[in-house]
């Protein structure tokens, strides 16, 4: 998709949801106080959080906006009422990013970049490190398997040494940072609120590859993530619980009859799997445990 003549500097909508994360919340917006890109304006979703964030953001960050709802309506009922109050103001795009990230000041532009470069490109994703270590991959792409029924960030754990450089498409973007354009919303739609939560975003990233569009990951971009703030962490019986019915909602909508013959099966031996080894290689090795896998799919 080429950048229209006289849109040198398209509006950037950041989106960053928050519930009861007053703290990396405002470590999330001071990075994003330092980006350098002109056109960029933060919008903070509060999910009703009680903690004293708005007050704490309002107080702290007075040029970035705050939509404040009285209810928590999740991952993805937060992000659409961001979406629905970006377009309103006339955004060209919208960046989801989540609260529990701290961003390099010239990560927007070569998002943008990669967007007009390719042709019915839909979606950009950045390369995406752990917090810490801050060198170790946590997102450089995302691989979907529907014999399997399981999801997986491509290079997540290795520690980076250039070898996912190269811009390329991918099966699903990570609602952790995504760039999408006003178009493609018009287009597919927002996130599914269906979700209770995770997986949101590989449903959406499915949706608008079957309209057409390409997702596509942008390595020139990148920023640095906390795990599961919210939620209690990697192994927390509430994240595995929610993992699993999403997982299962969306491989039950978008697999195909042949794949009902082993996905449902094997997705339980495969995640099974994964968590023993975090236990094994990761737990018992560290007191920090900070740099676990993603066990089951696209992770917030």
């Amino acid at each position: 998709m080429k950048m229209p003549e006289g849109m040198r500097h398209p509006s950037v909508y950041v989106i960053v949801v928050n519930w009861n994360g007053k703290d990396v919340t405002l470590d999330c917006l001071a990075s994003l106080r330092g980006v350098t890109y002109p056109a960029m304006k933060v919008l903070v979703v509060d999910n009703g959080s009680t903690d004293g964030s708005v007050a704490a953001i309002a107080g702290g960050f007075p040029e970035m906006e705050i939509l404040s709802l009285n209810e928590n309506r999740r991952f993805a009922g937060g992000n659409n009422a961001g979406i629905r109050r970006a377009l309103e103001a006339g955004a060209d795009f919208v960046l989801l990013l989540n609260n529990d990230t701290v961003v390099d000041p010239g990560f927007v532009q070569p998002l943008l970049d990669r967007f007009h470069h390719e042709d019915r490109c839909g979606m950009v994703v950045p390369k995406i490190f752990y917090h810490h270590p801050p060198d170790l991959l946590w997102y450089a792409g995302g691989e979907i398997s529907f014999w399997t029924g399981t999801m997986r960030h491509r290079g997540i754990r290795e520690k980076d040494r250039g070898q996912y450089d190269s811009p390329g498409e991918t099966d699903y973007a990570t609602g952790c940072c995504v760039l999408v354009s006003r178009e493609v919303i018009g287009r597919v739609g927002a996130m599914d609120e269906g979700y209770f939560m995770y997986t949101e975003d590989a449903d959406w990233s499915m949706r608008v590859r079957r309209a057409g569009y390409r997702v596509v990951f942008e390595p020139g971009a990148f920023l640095w993530h906390r795990l599961s703030v919210s939620t209690g962490g990697h192994l927390s019986r509430f994240k595995l619980k929610n993992k699993m019915f999403s997982n299962y909602r969306f491989f039950a909508r978008y697999a195909r009859w042949y794949h009902w013959l082993t996905f449902p099966w094997l997705s339980i031996i495969v995640n099974a799997l994964a968590g023993l080894r975090y236990l094994t290689h990761v737990v018992m090795r560290s007191p920090d445990a900070t740099a676990g896998p993603q066990i089951s799919g696209p992770s917030e």
